[in-house]
This record gives C-alpha cells, structure tokens and sequence, in this order.
C-alpha cells in the first residue's frame, strides 16, 4: 500500500515557465466569441483576445506560435477510464473487429502463435452479439486454438469472460463461486477471480508499458485528464499507486484516481486517501451490465428469465455516502439498471435525511453510466447534486431499435436509455467519458454520440456535450475554474485542424446551422456523422506539451 497523500482535485505534477503567444487561429472561449490569440504563463492562461490587441504581447513573450488557422480549445477529460486494461488492450488482442466466431477463432490462434513467451495470454473485445453465430467461443474452442494455454477474454463490457482451462487451473476453487458457468461465460465471483489470475501475472514492466501506451493514446487525442476508475475488483493497488506515480513523473495527462472500495467508517476513508484516492468511487458495482444480463432490473429482461444482480442495497449505499461525505471524499457508484439506480438514489436519499441535503450536494457525490433512469432518478440526481458520468459511445454501439439494447430490454425500455437532454434539463451536472477499453479513447467520437443520439429526444447540443467532455469532467472532480480557456484557468489546450466552424442544435424543429458571428456563440466542428472528426495536432497540459504533430 502506498503512504501518498491524495493531491488536490486537477493537482499539476509541474508546470512551463515561460510566456507563450498563440495566434493566427480561433480560441473557442467564453471570455471573447471571436478571439483568435492566447497568451499562456506559468501553466495558466493569461489572456485570450483578438489578433490586433496580440501585438502588445509580442515583445514580452519567449514564444510566438502561429497557429495557421488551428482551432485552439480546452482539453478533453475522459472522466471515465481502466489505464492499465486500456493499455492491454491496446498491446494485445483485439477481437472488437472480429466478422464472427470463426474469425475470433483465427486471430485468438495467431495471436497465440506470436506470443510463445506470456504467462497468460490478454485479449478483449469480442461481442457476440454482432457475430452470425450469436454465441461466444466455447472452452473447447479456445483450448484447441491456444494448445492449452491460459487465455482471458473479457466481453467488450468486462463484466463477464470466456477462458480456457489452463487459466481455471490457476484459480483454485473457482467452480464454486457464484457466477462460475461450465459452459458460459464467467461473471461474478468467478470472473473476478479468473481476471485476478490473469491480470497478476503481468509483470511490472509490462503494467508500466500498458499504461504508458494508454496515457500516449490519450494524449494524442486530446485528452489532457482521465480519470482513473479503478479498485480491488477491477486491478489492484499496485496498479492503481504504480499509475499515479508514473502520471506525476512527466510532461501526461493529468490522472485523476478513483477507489472503488466500500467504506462505512473513518478508517475506512483514511485507506482511501493513503491510496492517493480522491474518491471511493468509480466503479463500486451497485450491478454489472446489461451485455452480460448484470445489470440490476425492475422486470426481467426481455431475452432471459431474470432481473440480474443488485450488488449494494440501499443501507450499503447510504452508509457508504454518509462516510465518504463526513470524512470529505467523493462517493460514487457504477449503476446500469433501474433497480440498481433505486438503490443508489434511495440510499443517497437516506444519508442526506442524515447529514443534510446541503452537505450531500457539497461532496459532488457521482454516479457512473446511470443508463436505465427514469424521471425521479432524474429529479434526484438534480436534488442531491449527483454528477452523471456517462458514455455516449454506448448508445452509439448498442442504441436503436435493433440494437443490442432493445434485445435485452425490448424496443420500448431500450429508448428510455442515457436521456441526456432530461438530465441537462433537470440541472444534473454531466461528465463525459468513454469507460475505455469498454468503448475506446474517442472524445470527438463521444460529443457526436452525444449531439447525434439514436434516439432523437435524448440528443444535446454539440455545444452542451463538449462542455461535458471538458469542464463537466474538472466539475466533477470539485474544480469550478478549469476546463475552459479564460484567464486564470490552467493552460490545458489542444491545438486541432479541422473545417469550419458551426453551431449545432440536437433539435430539427429549431436552426440546426449557425456560422453567424454576431451570435456571440463560439463554433465547433462539423460533427454531422459521416463528417470527418478534428485532427489533433497539439495537446498541452499546465503549458508543457505532452503530444506533438506539428515538430514531429
């Protein structure tokens, strides 16, 4: 266990010195609609304006940066992500492209073949949802297309996973806990132990390269934050302290770092915060998914005879929420399902009854995915301050009437899924993520799942999702002044080519189109779907650049 100390909410593992002018683009902030010029100092934005007043900056400053009509904005945060299984993920097998079984069969056997020296072999991805077959491979199968090697293969959700015998073997007693299948994927018990045997026997040096690979992914992006959703039944503490220590020794992102570890106690909070934890949040399951048929319902699912598992009641919830708030730690819950999301507001809703509505909304508590809401959800999320870190990827991948959504649920529940429009209306504060390796590292990707959703009624301006994606992500971390380039805010900026500028509305009835400027709104990129998405050339994190196109 690490002694760290958790850092300040957005804590700056350092900083640039000098005075840097950018200019010859367009700045999208809120201080000036039509700036095309910044000036950057000691890691902070010290003045953004128009192109004439930038030329009382020239003579004062170490660095004049044309940016040759770049749209400069803030910094994407991811506000939900596994670094290390990123990073797997991103070294390993993928098998999200897989046309089918027979196919993941072949890239599971040549995967293998080039491999002869892993303990155990890692891979991802696969959904056989969208294979011809509509099942996953067998034991059998991944035996014979290993020759017997231990093999983990988590569904695209990580909430279940097919495995080989050899990698049962290095799980005693597995076959008696819950959720143990012999001829199904694992879930559960069983499937948090077989990843435990899986993921222990990466060895440091592999762990650093896995992260490192995610954190230049990101970076590369545009991603000056993630926030890191870990916890003792999704990684383990030298994962999660080893991610923390590599994120302050250099020019990254900013790793935000949450524990997903049930406290009811003080001493409870204060394991949290030695970790260097600024929550015991994250993914605390209060249920799984709806892929795997976890995730906790009110009514069985439409394609099996079960309501899935609720892992927290409301006592575990609320007595988790009283201790987090009373020792000044964020709270938080992974919740899919409706049943689950009761829980979660119920118990919510007791600790408030005992500490004080005020002091809840204080604490800036969040809820991760929260998909299956209704209106009273809803409307408490808005009372109690409930940040709702969402994935609009999600809706993306598995929305729409024939998706895999409306298979587990049936069309009509599957509509009322991730209703972004009514959380910003209620006032919920919202935070954008990808859940990564779930769906990847695509933050454009994510504003246009948002703008663009399946289901018309649920859609938010492309205005609305990128400030989700930037400041909602600072906000939920308790930071009101970042994630937005006005003065005084951290220079977190990237720099992107892209076309011209417009402002979209979710909404056909209303003008979808604007490249008026005297609107005062600062433009975006075109994110009609089938538009081609900004190029990253730049990404700056407290004024030191982590990601360089432009000099290579």
């Amino acid at each position: 266990m690490s002694d760290r100390t958790a850092p300040a909410p957005g804590a700056s593992t350092g900083g640039d010195s000098r005075t840097v002018l950018l200019r010859g683009g367009e700045v999208h902030s809120p201080a000036d609609p039509f700036a095309t010029a910044m000036v950057v100092e000691r890691g902070h934005i010290a003045w953004v304006g128009s192109e004439g007043a930038a030329d009382a900056f020239t003579d004062g400053v170490d660095e004049t940066i044309d940016l040759d009509g770049a749209l400069v904005t803030p910094a994407f945060t991811d506000a939900h992500v596994h670094t290390t299984a990123t990073g797997l993920a991103l070294t390993g097998l993928d098998l999200s492209g897989a046309t089918g079984l027979t196919d993941a069969l072949a890239l599971v056997r040549k995967y293998a073949a080039t491999r002869p020296g892993d303990a155990v072999l890692l891979g991802g991805g696969w959904d056989a949802a969208r294979w011809p077959e509509r099942r996953p491979p067998s034991r059998a199968e991944l035996d014979e297309a290993t020759g017997g090697r231990p093999l983990y293969l988590p569904r695209v959700d990580v909430h279940s996973a097919v495995v080989t015998t050899a990698l049962l073997d290095l799980v005693p007693g597995v076959t008696g806990l819950t959720g143990y299948h012999p001829e199904a994927p694992l879930t559960g018990a069983a499937h948090h132990a077989v990843r435990a045997a899986a993921h222990g026997a990466v060895t440091p040096a592999q762990r650093t390269a896995a992260q490192r690979a995610a954190l230049d992914r990101a970076a590369s992006l545009g991603i000056g934050t993630v926030h890191e959703c870990a916890g003792p039944e999704i990684s383990d503490e030298a994962d999660f302290t080893g991610l923390l220590g590599l994120a302050g020794e250099g020019p990254g992102p900013r790793v935000v770092g949450y524990w997903a570890e049930h406290i009811a106690d003080a001493k409870g909070a204060e394991r949290i915060r030695r970790l260097g934890a600024l929550g015991a949040a994250g993914d605390l399951f209060a249920d799984g998914s709806l892929g795997s048929h976890t995730a906790c319902l009110h009514t069985p699912y439409a394609d099996a005879d079960h309501t899935g598992t609720l892992h927290l009641d409301a006592d575990a919830v609320a007595a988790h929420v009283a201790a987090c708030t009373e020792a000044g730690l964020q709270a938080g819950f992974h919740a899919i399902g409706d049943a689950a999301l009761t829980a979660v507001v119920e118990g919510v809703r007791a600790a408030a009854e005992r500490l004080g509505t005020a002091r809840i909304r204080a604490a800036r508590h969040r809820v991760e995915h929260a998909e299956m809401l209704t209106p009273e959800h809803i409307a408490a999320f808005a009372e109690f301050g409930l940040t709702a870190s969402v994935q609009p990827a999600f809706d993306a991948a598995w929305g729409g009437d024939e998706g895999m959504y409306a298979e587990r649920l049936g069309a009509e529940r599957a509509r009322t899924l991730n209703p972004y429009a009514a959380l910003l209306r209620a006032g919920v504060p919202l935070a954008l993520g990808s859940d990564s390796p779930v769906t990847p590292l695509d933050p454009w990707g994510a504003v246009r799942a948002a703008a663009f959703h399946r289901t018309p009624e649920h859609r938010i301006s492309v205005r609305a999702a990128f400030t989700a994606h930037t400041r909602g992500g600072w906000r939920a971390i308790g930071r009101d002044d970042a994630g937005i380039l006005v003065p005084g805010a951290p220079a977190d900026y990237v720099l992107w080519r892209t076309g011209a500028l417009v402002v979209q509305a979710p909404d056909d009835r209303v003008a979808r189109w604007s490249t008026d400027p005297r609107s005062g709104t600062p433009g975006l990129p075109d994110l009609t779907p089938g538009a081609e998405l900004p190029l990253c050339l730049r990404t700056v994190v407290a004024g030191q650049t982590i990601f360089d196109r432009l000099n290579g």
